[in-house]
């Protein structure tokens, strides 16, 4: 059923039109820099994105003034007439305390937000954004994006869809194009993004005290992911969730990351939320990664820089069992030991590691070389470790791993059969303390094996 339009009006006497979805804990989702509560609902693509957001929680959505269906005859754009949308909304719907989830643009807004009204906010998303709008337009392609949209709006507005959606993108290009013109005129847009390209909360990001997760996807040209950790570093505890993907629009590519992310920094201490716990006899999916040549490490750089990689090593590993839903049971001095309800999440999980350090060795001074093993089964959990066979047997896969690759034992293989892993069979193995010879498949994760 299509969300009820609602109005607010703001203490400038702005009325905005807002719409909710769902039931339970509100989740205020601020627009990008312009929106269209009908138009949004007719695309699948965002259609899907909202339903499911809101499957575990109540969705507020607002068109911000000068677009969509607010009132479009508006000359304030500042950052503190944003806020005035803001607060007419939450007001309007008479809530409390709530989350605030901002995308691109909206970043600042929501974080002066998060400085000014502490009490009101559970937590704090920002997606793709940043605190200063100068470390997102000083970029070449930024520029040339003002020059456009300046001189040819149609242009402006497909190029926009693109740099939002991919490159790859078809169809939901040309309808999020179409989403823009009808959304706001050429003038307004001008006008607000002016207003934005001004903005700066640097000074703010240390008196956040917020939970606070800062969401990226690893490609977006726009900003780029420095920008995002430089961000993260900057708000107190606050915690980065880097995926997979270069779309800067949540409802494309890898959805369910994205969706498995917020949830679980929502859910942290509601009943159900988080990773799921792990009961006597549960079936999970276990994963090992383990660093190679760690005591070569130690001995060629010294206690203290060898630490540094090794935080380095944690720090990746963390992020992406927390985008993937994965579990820690424990580190292991130069690896992890983890696990999953899903075998899909955990081989996701598992691909993402090996992929960020692939592409941090580019860079890097001391590459990192990691293997990773996983194993599917029935563990015995206790005192929160896990043990029996089936963690045995992730172990012995681990070990057998060279760098830079990821192995399964066909128990994991068969879990995901018909998904989109791809897998090259490297035959029977003898495992150490296994009577039987095991049979073990690589997963092929880098982008030219797929």
């Amino acid at each position: 059923m299509e969300p009820r339009i609602q109005y607010a009006k703001t203490k400038d006497g702005v009325s905005i039109a807002l719409a909710t979805l769902g039931e339970g804990e509100p989740l205020v989702y601020m627009p990008m820099v312009v929106g269209h509560l009908q138009i949004e609902w007719q695309i699948p693509e965002f259609r899907r994105w909202y339903e499911r957001l809101a499957e575990k929680r109540m969705v507020v959505r607002y068109d911000p003034r000068g677009s969509g269906l607010s009132e479009r005859e508006v000359s304030d754009f500042s950052l503190d007439a944003q806020l005035l949308d803001l607060e007419a909304v939450v007001d309007r719907l008479g809530l409390d305390r709530f989350a605030l989830f901002a995308y691109y643009l909206a970043g600042p807004v929501a974080i002066s937000y998060a400085t000014r009204h502490p009490e009101r906010l559970s937590h704090l998303l920002l997606w793709c954004s940043w605190a200063r709008a100068a470390d997102a337009y000083d970029s070449p392609q930024a520029q040339s994006m003002i020059a456009l949209r300046e001189q040819d709006w149609t242009t402006y507005t497909e190029t926009v869809a693109h740099v939002t959606l991919g490159w790859s993108a078809g169809e939901p290009a040309r309808q999020y194009a179409a989403y823009i013109r009808e959304s706001v005129t050429r003038e307004t847009m001008l006008a607000v993004a002016s207003a934005a390209t001004g903005f700066d909360v640097t000074s703010q990001l240390s008196e956040v005290k917020v939970p606070t997760l800062v969401l990226h996807r690893r490609k977006v040209p726009l900003p780029e992911e420095d920008i995002a950790r430089g961000l993260a570093s900057r708000i107190p505890d606050a915690r980065l969730a880097v995926m997979e993907g270069k779309s800067l629009a949540p409802w494309l590519e890898d959805v369910e990351a994205a969706l498995s992310a917020i949830d679980d920094f929502l859910g942290e201490g509601e009943e159900g939320g988080g990773a799921e716990p792990t009961e006597p006899g549960a079936f999970r999916t276990v994963l090992f990664t383990d660093i190679e040549g760690s005591t070569a490490l130690t001995q060629r750089l010294g206690d203290a820089r060898a630490r540094e990689v090794l935080r380095e090593h944690e720090r990746i590993v963390r992020e992406a069992l927390r985008t993937h839903s994965g579990s820690e049971v424990k580190t292991l001095g130069d690896g992890f030991m983890a696990s999953f309800g899903s075998a899909t999440k955990a081989l996701e999980c598992a691909i993402a590691i090996q992929r960020a350090f692939a592409e941090h060795n580019e860079s890097a001074p001391e590459p990192i070389l990691v293997r990773v093993g996983l194993n599917a089964g029935e563990p015995i959990a206790e005192e929160e470790d896990l043990y029996g066979t089936a963690v045995n047997l992730a172990a012995r896969i681990a070990a057998k791993a060279e760098a830079g690759e990821i192995l399964t034992s066909d128990t994991v293989r068969g879990l995901v059969a018909g998904k989109k892993f791809l897998f090259s069979d490297r035959g029977e193995t003898a495992m150490r303390g296994f009577e039987d010879p095991v049979r073990l498949f690589e997963v092929r994760w880098r982008e030219d094996a797929l």
